[in-house]
């Protein structure tokens, strides 16, 4: 189920400690919390810098700056692609993003606001259908290009440099393209947007295939996985369907292989997750205890409870419908939380069409709530259709 939504790159920072960041901290002597979006623009692509701040139950967001990328976008893609990747760690320093049209993938250095190149794979690398998804490790960037059915190899050097090493075709089970990835110690993980999932062992840098591409348990009923998140131990993986009801499936990783997948959805009474249409985004708390769901097609978030131990899925809570929903902005993209521990506290989600969601989550542990914030949403002026969102310091996973 091809998703086309234009999208673009927004980033927030804080250089040093001054009287914007110090009044935006979410608490007193907190680090400073930078929302950062993935414009993709077709006449130009920015990454936009946006801080966070206030407490639970007003949450605000403050522009703060546009970095050009140097690179063009598609205005467009799949929901699930991430075109931002950063080091699961506070002290990560490199930031990166994707230009679907110029093919480049722009490198940034966090502490100084500047972009420091953009790096191409090899010739054969298109992303110009749906995007180009990003994962890295410590050692190596992983770039999914759609159009061409590749996944890049880079090395990562000093000063965020990156080098190419090599490309690989992969070919999904029916006709479809590179659409989420994930990456787990050496374990990465890939949906193709047809109904079909393919995990890679990464131990040698250049993915090899397990050979365990299979189709998701939803493919069935035309359930196709989009976006897909991996618990932190890397046991379980969890797709997330674009589908008419609100759908994620499980895979067990422990064998060092993708499981078969169990679906949870709304249409069987054993494992309902929620209300909502369509599910193509999803997105585990820090710890790990909520599964945040975007319900593109109707304007909410979801959150089901997750227990990391089994991998099973429990009934949670979903949002009200977000403000100015198809006026002026269509679909739910990406989600992010604002805090490194806990539920994450603050919900952000990717609006299409240039705004930024703000939810404030409590969560008893079997009972919850998504409530939008009265500062929501935020306008990101500079975006024709805002898809993919992240937060500096990201989640610890």
């Amino acid at each position: 189920m091809k998703k086309l939504v234009v999208s673009i790159m927004v980033v927030v920072l804080c250089l040093a400690p001054s009287l914007l960041c110090a009044a935006n901290k979410s608490a007193p002597g907190a680090p400073p919390v930078y929302v950062i979006t993935n414009d993709d623009g077709t006449l130009h692509s920015y990454a936009t810098f946006y801080v966070a701040g206030g407490m639970q139950g007003d949450p605000t967001l403050s522009y703060l700056e546009n970095i050009n990328t140097h690179g063009f976008g598609i205005g467009g893609g799949f929901f699930g692609t991430p075109r931002l990747a950063m080091l699961p760690s506070s002290s990560a320093q490199c930031l990166y993003v994707s230009n679907a049209s110029s093919g480049d993938i722009a490198a940034m250095d966090i502490s100084t606001l500047q972009l420091v190149g953009n790096f191409l794979g090899s010739t054969n690398d298109n992303g110009t259908s749906n995007g180009i998804g990003m994962v890295l490790n410590q050692n190596y960037l992983y770039a999914g290009y759609s159009l061409s059915n590749t996944i890049a190899t880079f090395s990562v050097g000093a000063g965020c440099q990156l080098s190419f090493l090599g490309d690989i075709t992969v070919t999904p089970l029916n006709g479809g393209w590179i659409a989420g990835m994930a990456l787990n110690g050496n374990m990465l993980v890939v949906t193709y947007i047809d109904g079909s999932i393919e995990s890679f062992n990464t131990a040698n840098g250049i993915p090899i295939s397990n050979n365990d591409k299979q189709n998701a348990a939803g493919f069935a009923s035309a359930y196709f996985p989009d976006g897909v998140d991996i618990t932190q131990d890397g046991h379980y993986a969890i797709f997330a369907d674009a589908a008419v009801p609100t759908t994620v499936e499980v895979s067990d990783l422990s064998s060092g292989k993708l499981g078969p997948t169990i679906p949870y959805l709304v249409s069987e009474p054993t494992n309902v997750i929620g209300p909502g249409v369509n599910s193509a985004t999803v997105r585990l708390s820090p710890d790990q205890s909520l599964l945040y769901i975007g319900n593109s097609q109707s304007g909410t978030v979801s959150a089901a409870f997750f227990d990391k131990n089994t991998g099973k899925i429990s009934p949670g809570c979903a949002s009200k419908q977000l403000k100015n929903f198809y006026n002026p902005w269509s679909y739910i993209g990406a989600l992010a939380t604002r805090d490194t521990g806990g539920t994450g506290t603050v919900l952000y989600a990717a609006e299409f069409g240039s705004s930024i969601g703000i939810l404030n989550v409590t969560s008893t542990g079997t009972t919850c709530t998504l409530t939008e914030s009265a500062s929501s949403p935020v306008t990101d002026e500079s975006s024709p259709g805002l898809l993919s969102i992240e937060v500096f310091p990201p989640r610890p996973f």
